[in-house]
Order: C-alpha cells, then structure tokens, then sequence
C-alpha cells in the first residue's frame, strides 16, 4: 500500500514585530521546507498586512503568501481582491487569500461593527473571484456594490480560503472556499467542525482542503507565548465552548475590558486549563505523535503553526520543523 502524502505544513506570522523580523522568518521557513506562509490581519495591532506579504514576496522564491486571516470589514472586498491580485504579481504566482469575519482585537479599537458576517464573507468571495476572472462585475449586494467594477490583473485561480468556527460560516466555507483553515479549535470539537465543512462540501459538490492551526507548547516559554493570543479568542469563542471550559459572562466581560490596554495586559486573565485544550503540548516529540494522530482521524491536509511573540522564533521553527518532518 503506497504511503500517504506528507501533510503541508505552513506559519502563520503576526507581524507584531517590525517587518524586517517578519522577513527573517518567513526566509527561514522557506528554507525549513514550509509551504504556505499566512500573514496575521490585525488592523492597527500589527504592521500592515500588504506591506508585510510585499516584503516577504520579494525575500522568497517559493512559499505561498496570503493573509491569515483578512475580514469584510476593514477594506472594501474589491480593495482587496486588488491587493491579493497585486501580492500575486510580485510573488509570481504565489498568493492566496484567507478570509473570515474578523475578530474583537481587530475590530474593536476601530470602532467597527461586524454586521451580518456570514453575508460578508459570502459577498467578499463572489466579488474577488469575480473581479480575478477579468470582466466588468456588477454587484448589487447586502454588504458591497461594484458598477463595472473591473481588475485588470487578476489570476482567475487564485486560491480562498476560510476560516471561522460558527456553524454557518464552516458550512460556507465547505460549500465556497477552496479551503477551510480551522483555527485554535476546541479539540474535543473537532469532529463536529468537520462534519459542518464537509455538509457543506457535499451540498455544492466541492472538496476543500481542510488546514488545522494551532500552537505547539514544548516549554513554559512556548505556553506563555501563546496566552496574550487565547484573550481575544476566548472572547469570540463559541458559547458552548465558554460552557464547557466554564468561562462565565463575568470572566469575559473581564477579559474584553482588558483587552482595551492590549493583549499582554489582558492575558493574565487567561487560566491555563483554558489554554491546554486549543493547544498540543508536551516534548517535541510527544507533540509530533498527537499532531499525527489528529491527521489521521480527521483528514487534515494542512498544519498551520502560528509564530508569536517568542525569545527565538527562529530556532523555535527549526525545533518544530524537525519534530515534525516525518508527518
């Protein structure tokens, strides 16, 4: 019986730091044999998404770029799709975009609301692919309208990917996207996540790629890196995920308050035993042997390791990359 395909294995990058940081990164997981390199949209909590991928497509010869994730809400759709289109050109054809809803730590401190989401997002993906394939779009919808509208280069195969964790927004993306890229899941839901992609796959006959993201935690470092980050997911988490980690309306009201002086400042809110079920933890090479064991059972076809705020990020994605390299 032949082997099955290695599963890709992609970073996901949140340009906190100055871009130059970012660049240095996203050239050594090229070199680490990394396939995709996502690029955090936080608004005004990061260096600017465009600016970062540009970078990053000028230092790189082969690894994919795209946002990790990017919202409705902050750009106009079709300023985006010009974007994504423009990064695509420059890297040669190696962009992708990544799609969601956008979150409370990106959305908040600009004072913008996020009506009818799962609207949004559907209208986001019809206009860009609309506009890549090169003719005049008109569209008349809830959240955007373009009158012959028109995008001059544009690669009509440019690859959408999705990510979100309400019921609606997994079934569009099973339907719609290219790939669903399922992020910081509460593990013992996975399978449940799987099932609404995958209902909505089977409805419109499509077979996205399915990305599982999460952090892999080999030291306190490694955990206490990724705890400003559980703040503003913990927030918008699912309620019957808050339920079952017994985070109440008072513990939440606490984090979103502090989340106004920043996330490092409302991480020490975050008990560990909220963390440890989003995240894989253990020795590198007990996290290789979980990591493994959820491929298997679920399908994944893509891990995605986000990269925060840590001593040596560098060596940390070689630790991981080796751990890894049998997947």
């Amino acid at each position: 019986m032949a082997e099955p395909p290695a599963i890709a294995k992609s970073i996901n990058l949140i340009p906190e730091a100055p871009i130059t940081a970012m660049v240095d990164l996203a050239t050594r997981a090229e070199a680490l044999g990394f396939d995709r390199c996502w690029v955090y949209d936080e608004g005004l909590a990061t260096r600017d998404l465009y600016v970062t991928l540009s970078a990053i497509a000028n230092a790189t010869s082969r690894i994919k770029l795209g946002p990790g994730i990017t919202n409705p809400y902050t750009r106009h759709p079709a300023q985006t799709a010009a974007a994504i289109a423009s990064v695509d050109e420059l890297s040669e054809g190696r962009a992708f975009l990544g799609i969601g809803a956008g979150g409370s730590l990106t959305l908040d401190p600009l004072g913008i609301r996020r009506p009818r989401p799962l609207t949004a997002v559907r209208e986001t993906i019809d206009v860009c692919r609309g506009l890549w394939s090169g003719q005049p779009v008109d569209f008349d919808g809830t959240h955007t309208q373009l009158r012959s509208a028109r995008l001059g280069h544009g690669r009509p195969d440019i690859e959408v990917w999705l990510a979100g964790r309400g019921p609606k927004m997994l079934h569009l993306g099973g339907a719609q996207a290219d790939g669903v890229m399922l992020d910081f899941i509460h593990q013992p839901s996975i399978a449940d996540y799987m099932s609404l992609v995958r209902s909505g796959a089977e409805e419109s006959n499509r077979l996205p790629r399915i990305c599982y993201s999460t952090a892999i935690v080999n030291s306190d470092d490694d955990l206490e890196a990724v705890r400003p980050h559980m703040t503003y997911r913990l927030v918008d988490a699912p309620q019957p995920v808050k339920d079952e980690l017994g985070i109440d309306d008072g513990a939440i009201a606490r984090l979103r308050d502090a989340l106004r002086g920043g996330i490092h400042v409302a991480a020490e809110h975050v008990h560990d035993d909220w963390i440890e079920p989003f995240v894989i933890a253990g020795s590198p090479q007990e996290c290789a042997r979980e990591l493994g064991d959820l491929v298997e059972q679920h399908g994944f076809e893509e891990f995605l390791l986000p990269v925060f705020d840590l001593p040596d990020p560098g060596a940390y994605l070689g630790r991981v990359a080796s751990a890894l390299a049998d997947l």
